[in-house]
């Protein structure tokens, strides 16, 4: 395991949920890390060197450099196994993969692309006003996902199973980027709600909940963990 004197270096930006899965993956595991936030969107020379894909998060840890989330995620996992967060059988981590892939893609597209980027990325990034058609399929494609997710959780304890994975972060690191923003409706699924509030209480979401993004103050429940 990296230890403290170990010079890790994590370009992120504060409420990109990608960035924030590999943050709670590294916290989970007690790996330190340097947090540097990158305006990536300025395409930097530098950075763009880093990861010529010009997207963050981007991890310098063991000499290498290393880009896209799930690349770095499974890193993590296959270098520092303790805590497992792809533990189980092939089918366990075929269903753990899914599950990332389902909110890093699908949610990713249908709601967190749709309220976050519009509310947020695009004043950062001075690339003009919301689309409010696009705020409002978010709005209504997030509910599918809540019942979904709550659906799976009448089921199991976790989202993937009875032990806590990376589709756990994953899923997390989307939701508490909308809740940033008072875009998630916890009353809709009392599962969804109960499991939230399970995992933001974790030591590793620490980090997440004193996030302060100027310009967008979180609401006052933010980093209550008993909302």
């Amino acid at each position: 395991m990296s230890g403290p004197t170990t010079m890790n270096r994590l370009y992120h930006v504060p409420l990109s949920p990608f960035c924030r899965k590999v943050r709670l993956v590294l916290a989970e595991k007690k790996i330190e890390v340097e947090l540097i936030e990158e305006r990536y969107w300025e395409q930097d020379p530098d950075f763009m060197r880093r990861n010529p894909a010009g997207k963050v998060p981007v991890l310098r840890m063991d000499g290498r450099t290393m880009g896209e989330s799930q690349s770095i995620c499974e890193y993590l996992e296959e270098t520092n196994p303790t805590p497992p967060l792809m533990a189980g059988s092939p089918a366990d981590r075929a269903e753990i993969r899914r599950l990332v892939f389902w909110f890093d893609d699908k949610f990713h597209h249908e709601v967190t692309s749709k309220l976050l980027y519009e509310r947020v990325n695009k004043k950062v990034m001075a690339q003009g006003y919301p689309d409010s058609k696009n705020v409002k399929a978010g709005a209504t494609k997030i509910k599918y996902h809540l019942d979904y997710m709550g659906w799976l959780l009448d089921q199991r304890r976790w989202l993937a199973g009875d032990a806590m994975s990376l589709a756990d972060f994953a899923a997390a690191a989307h939701l508490s980027c909308l809740d940033y923003i008072r875009d998630v409706d916890w009353n809709r699924n009392e599962n969804v709600k109960d499991w939230y509030a399970k995992i933001k209480s974790r030591p590793a979401f620490r980090g997440l909940l004193a996030d302060q993004v100027p310009g967008f103050p979180p609401p006052p429940h933010y980093a209550d963990l008993d909302f």
